[in-house]
């Protein structure tokens, strides 16, 4: 897999992606990634990637000319270009997989700033809009890392164990089964009884219980859904 990301704050990202699943993924040479600042696609001395929006209004708007340019001179067939923004379709475990099945793919990830994307942009160079939750937040680097993150570890041979992604939390529609580790005992907490016993498919039926109670316990929303 390819991904390239166009942001203001390439350093940012740059860090982000040499710790964890990012440095694990590149190390295993299952994916490549690049990133680019959006300002290397200027033509003014000031290099100038936002402007005041037309009719009016607070805030600045990201301009379509260094956008066009960075996705004209990074796209190739079969390349798709991903923007997140409020109105995008709500980031969901199942859209991370079908991203994470496109192994060959090239991804191009915009990041947006200021009052969002000049709405040319969304309307003739992103292929899909990502709402990562009904929030605000000062840029689209974390939104963008976050996407990627939930990707890599879903591409194969990245996790160590391929169970640990089969086994999270949404992956069946249900939260995660609680975990415990040593002690077996402290300050009187105590580990439950049938994890100790090594009975495989006693623990796998309280596990399945347990994720279920604590599904419609603390998420109701996701059965529903």
């Amino acid at each position: 897999m390819k991904i390239d990301i166009i942001t203001i704050f390439p350093q940012q990202i740059e860090q982000y992606t040499e710790f964890g699943i990012f440095r694990i993924a590149k190390e295993k040479k299952a994916v490549d990634i690049n990133v680019h600042d959006l300002r290397k696609w200027t033509d003014d001395n000031h290099k100038t990637i936002d402007d005041r929006p037309f009719g009016g209004g607070a805030g600045m708007v990201m301009k379509v000319e260094p956008v066009y340019k960075a996705i004209n001179e990074l796209k190739k067939k079969g390349s798709i270009v991903i923007a997140t923004t409020p109105q995008g379709k709500p980031l969901k475990q199942k859209m991370l997989r079908d991203l994470s099945k496109e192994v060959d793919c090239h991804y191009i990830f915009l990041c947006g700033h200021y009052e969002g994307f000049d709405q040319r942009i969304i309307d003739n160079l992103v292929d899909i809009e990502i709402s990562i939750g009904d929030y605000v937040l000062s840029g689209g680097e974390l939104p963008v890392l976050t996407i990627i993150d939930g990707i890599l570890r879903l591409l194969p041979n990245v996790l160590g164990n391929e169970q640990s992604s089969i086994n999270e939390s949404f992956t069946e529609n249900t939260l995660e089964y609680p975990q415990y580790t040593r002690p077996e005992e402290f300050m009187g907490w105590k580990v439950p009884p049938v994890l100790l016993k090594g009975n495989h498919s006693q623990i796998a039926l309280w596990r399945d219980q347990k994720a279920k109670e604590i599904t419609l316990k603390k998420r109701p929303d996701i059965v529903k859904s």
